[in-house]
């Protein structure tokens, strides 16, 4: 593990499980400050004893308090270098004939104008870094960007949305000569605490595990952490040429045909 990150700010949403908890692990691990959001509080306190990260309960969706969660991050930290927009749901995701449109509308609330809040607050609070605006901005999309699922509609669009959101968000900020990169990672399966209770909860275990770690040629699902490393590298200095970039983490799940 490097010190890559000492001395940068990072603010997680949906920090508090899967994916989001692990980057909060990671990107204190390798030397930055991290403020981690979420609205499960219980789960927050065992990040932050582990890290030493800070805990924020929010929710990405609510526009309105945007700007108080900044404004503390500002005031605590005196900057903002990295933002990954993680929050995300399926929950009450259908097909595009079953999908009730308050369904519809709240995973779009959630996948997608958060992620759009969580862009937009991450560059005005960036443009005030001593210094300059600088900064990393990474949004979590997914495979089912380029392979959309037909029983969950929402959560495919949504996921498809937020790679244009990127690539417009790092335009705009190199027109405007903002230091600020932004990029989006699409992970495939990865084994979190909530994949594993899927696969223990079916019906058979041993074939649910088999279809999730099948889904990749490598034969085996992602490891938190990995999804993770990619995350602090493209925060880093090292990653400093890298924006509007779409980050495919899948095992090569999408690559191509499996073959017969």
């Amino acid at each position: 593990m490097t010190n890559r990150l000492t001395g940068k700010v990072a603010l997680v949403t949906g920090g508090t499980s899967g994916i989001g908890a692990g980057t909060v692990r990671r990107l204190a691990a390798e030397g930055a400050a991290v403020v981690f959001t979420g609205s499960n509080e219980a789960a927050a306190q065992s990040v932050e004893a582990d890290t030493g990260a800070v805990f924020a309960a929010h929710r990405v969706e609510d526009a309105a308090a945007w700007p108080a969660l900044m404004s503390d991050i500002i005031a605590r930290f005196g900057r903002l270098d990295m933002a990954f927009a993680n929050a995300g749901t399926e929950h009450g995701d259908s097909s595009v004939e079953d999908i009730a449109i308050d369904d519809w509308n709240h995973v779009v609330a959630v996948n997608q104008t958060g992620m759009m809040l969580t862009v937009q607050h991450a560059i005005r609070a960036m443009k005030q870094n001593p210094g300059g605006a600088t900064g990393s901005i990474i949004v979590n999309s997914s495979m089912n960007a380029n392979r959309a699922m037909g029983n969950f509609v929402a959560y495919s669009v949504t996921k498809a949305a937020v790679v244009a959101l990127v690539k417009s968000a790092a335009v705009h900020c190199g027109n405007r000569g903002y230091k600020i990169r932004v990029n989006a990672i699409l992970p495939g399966v990865v084994e979190t605490a909530m994949i594993r209770g899927l696969i223990d909860g079916a019906g058979d275990p041993a074939a649910a595990r088999a279809a999730y770690e099948g889904m990749s040629p490598f034969k085996r699902m992602a490891h938190v952490d990995e999804i993770a490393g990619l995350v602090a590298y493209l925060g880093s200095d090292e990653a400093a040429f890298v924006s509007g970039s779409e980050f495919v983490i899948d095992g090569a799940t999408t690559a191509g045909m499996m073959g017969v």
